[in-house]
């Protein structure tokens, strides 16, 4: 995934291309890098660090409504992206995505969804041997005349490579690549309540970052391939709208309006944070911060299934002396928050039931 911000906007595009194309994320090089800081502020540097880390470890989430309601399950949401973190790095066509699409499917199998696995080849950018991926979907009410699509990528990148001391270490990707499924399988456990003409499909895709080399090998590929394929053959009933989940995990969660979904997308932009607002869900913000490539550039602009990307890419909040735990091997289950996962399902749950 690939984000640009303000540096990006005043012609600073360190990567471009289309949809598939180019890493997911944001270009505010400075911010996404770390600070490089005058020696002579360090003392005052590590001071503020030291606060604000002790702020953040009280398990709670800021900018998160405090009065979700209680059939919406934290510990349960929690749990299961610990779970997803457990099976170990799950990057795509590995031995540990398999163990973790067999646990997906059984797991949306036993909370009724119908399970087919959407098999593609691909090249592996190492070794350009062919490899096979899927995507994962799961189905509710495929009959229902009002479909919506509900999306996260279920790959891990192969490496931590913005990691500043091992860029070749462990990355188990527990904000980017298990929140955005955690969220999905919480959310499994409250769609017996859709009005009776909204079926869902929840989609996983593969190969979102099968990334060794940046900006050489490309992204999106599950996503592509889902795409293309519903262009190619749309089904009988076309979804309405889609919501891709990706870093929702934060403990300070704070989403933004992201730029893409707003110029493509914007109706169901504005809906789901106005559902948000209606709510009392501050961790909505209605203002536009990043401009991200992600799995939702495909679906619009492919599939023409206008839908929106839910990214809290401030991983963590930003400050003096932070720096993002994003594809580094802090992106661990202990950054992130169960409360910030129910927080967004509370949200599109909400939003599902007013459509």
């Amino acid at each position: 995934m690939f984000a640009m911000t303000h540096a990006e906007a005043q012609g600073v595009d360190p990567r471009s291309g289309a949809a598939g194309q180019g890493d997911r994320r944001d270009v505010a090089g400075a911010r996404r890098f770390g600070w490089f800081l005058p020696a002579a502020a360090a003392i005052g540097v590590a001071v503020i660090g030291l606060a604000l880390w002790v702020r953040r470890g009280g398990g709670g989430s800021d900018g998160v409504v405090a009065n979700v309601p209680a059939p919406y399950d934290a510990s349960r949401a929690y749990g299961y992206l610990v779970a997803l973190c457990d099976i170990g790095p799950r990057p795509a066509s590995s031995p540990a995505m398999k163990r973790q699409q067999d646990y997906l499917r059984e797991f949306f199998q036993g909370r009724g969804a119908e399970v087919t696995l959407q098999a593609f080849s691909a090249r592996h950018p190492e070794t350009g041997e062919g490899v096979e991926l899927a995507n994962l979907i799961a189905s509710w009410h495929p009959d229902r005349p009002k479909r919506y699509l509900l999306a996260a990528h279920y790959d891990t990148r192969p490496y931590p490579d913005r990691d500043p001391v091992d860029p070749k270490g462990r990355f188990v990707g527990a904000n980017d690549g298990a929140s955005g499924v955690a969220a999905l399988m919480e959310l499994s456990h409250h769609l017996g309540d859709l009005p009776a003409d909204v079926g869902v499909d929840i989609v996983l895709f593969d190969g979102e970052e099968l990334v060794v080399v940046d900006p050489r090998d490309d992204y999106f590929l599950g996503s592509n391939y889902f795409a293309r394929r519903y262009a190619a053959q749309p089904p009988a009933i076309k979804y309405r709208a889609g919501i891709l989940l990706d870093m929702v995990g934060d403990r300070e969660l704070a989403i933004f309006y992201e730029r893409n979904s707003w110029q493509m997308a914007r109706e169901v932009t504005r809906s789901l944070f106005k559902t948000a607002e209606r709510l009392g869900v501050t961790a909505f913000v209605p203002r536009i911060r990043h401009e991200i490539r992600d799995d939702h550039l495909p679906l619009n602009e492919i599939a023409k299934i206008p839908t929106t990307d839910l990214i809290d890419f401030d991983y963590p909040r930003p400050g003096f002396g932070v720096q993002s735990h994003w594809h580094t091997t802090r992106d661990v289950p202990e950054q992130c928050s169960g409360q910030s996962l129910v927080t967004v399902v509370y949200v599109v749950h909400a939003w599902l039931k007013s459509q």
